[in-house]
């Protein structure tokens, strides 16, 4: 076992190491495929009213039960989808076409709204699997796939309550929380921006930006020292960074990032990836995602701005390279989600 493990790392390194070719996307579309309709084992995030809702979890999201938990069963669906988009000639295109029509039907969505829609599950998902969503309906929509347009139908009441969640919940967050997981705020803005630019949907917009700048426009001086904390696979400092540079102008963009990331300036600027002790612990391995988070943000700023950050680029490539190993490395506990972290990663990087 330990030879195969250490023959799999060194087969990931040449793999991994450079462009994301069909060979790689065929690897990577291996994981969620392999998750995207497998039930168990599986952490719900349910708050329990009575016995009643006490059901599978195939029962209670049948488009969102894979993968272990619902966010991570939504960004691989995105995962998967972004691959047939960039890569028409992959492997089990049709099984994967399939499985997505079976677990993205408009039923099953009708289901996923109905639960979205309880007064006591306001908060379910929110941020992290709402703005993972909106990230998997743009993709959809934007796809020249045939099989694509219906599914972006299916799913689009779901994204639109979500919306209508974010308008609702922006406002009353009175401060941004800066942790590395899941409830990051500066995160779970990126991809809803992202998508509401593309849909033209200038309330949304607005509703974004205004928050983004009201909880972040004063920040300075960001601790990349303070990171990693134990179990973060979010770079606090890069996702604000990811948001802000979305929402400001360049000028004023700029001119922020002087003040919370002097350090990003200076040509000699270095950061040690972060490190796993343990990869068959589902927190442990957060790290790596980590390490992708910080690859995708200063990619993301390397391309807008290659001027001022493009000496940025080695260390991009070093936290992207760092983990792409443990991507396929055997344990289910980082598997059924590093994929599509990679694949951001590779989606970022030009």
């Amino acid at each position: 076992m330990k030879y195969l493990r250490y023959t799999l790392f060194l087969f990931s390194s040449v793999v991994f190491s450079q462009e994301l070719t069909l060979e790689k996307a065929n690897h990577l579309a291996t994981l969620p495929v392999k998750c995207l309709q497998q039930e168990y084992p599986n952490k719900l995030s349910q708050l329990l009213i009575d016995s009643s809702e006490i059901q599978s979890p195939k029962s209670l999201h049948p488009a969102f039960y894979g993968c272990f938990d619902w966010h991570s069963s939504v960004h691989g669906h995105w995962s998967l989808v972004y691959l047939l988009n960039h890569y028409p000639n992959l492997d089990k295109k049709k099984e994967i076409i399939d499985k997505l029509k079976i677990n993205l039907s408009k039923e099953n969505i009708q289901v996923e709204v109905a639960y979205l829609s309880k007064a006591h599950e306001k908060s379910f998902e929110r941020t992290y699997g709402w703005v993972w969503l909106l990230k998997l309906q743009l993709e959809l929509e934007t796809s020249n796939e045939p099989f694509a347009k219906e599914l972006a139908q299916n799913l689009k009441p779901l994204s639109d309550l979500v919306i209508e969640r974010y308008i609702e919940f922006l406002p009353k967050l009175l401060y941004p929380i800066r942790v590395g997981t899941h409830s990051n705020t500066a995160f779970g803005l990126t991809f809803a921006w992202d998508y509401a630019v593309y849909s033209k949907n200038i309330p949304f917009q607005k509703s974004i930006k205004e928050n983004a700048v009201r909880l972040f426009q004063n920040d300075e001086n960001c601790p990349f020292n303070w990171e990693p904390s134990g179990t973060d696979f979010l770079s606090p400092c890069m996702e604000e960074i990811g948001i802000m540079k979305r929402v400001l102008p360049e000028k004023e963009f700029l001119n922020w990032l002087r003040k919370f990331a002097p350090s990003l300036f200076d040509k000699k600027f270095s950061w040690e990836v972060a490190k796993v002790s343990d990869r068959t612990d589902g927190h442990l391995v957060h790290l790596d995602g980590l390490n992708f988070s910080r690859a995708w943000n200063l990619y993301f700023l390397i391309n807008q701005y290659p001027k001022q950050f493009s000496h940025l680029k080695p260390l991009a490539d070093t936290h992207l390279n760092f983990s792409l190993p443990s991507v396929v490395d055997g344990n289910y506990e980082g598997e059924h989600w590093l994929a599509s972290f990679a694949l951001r990663a590779y989606e970022v990087r030009k």
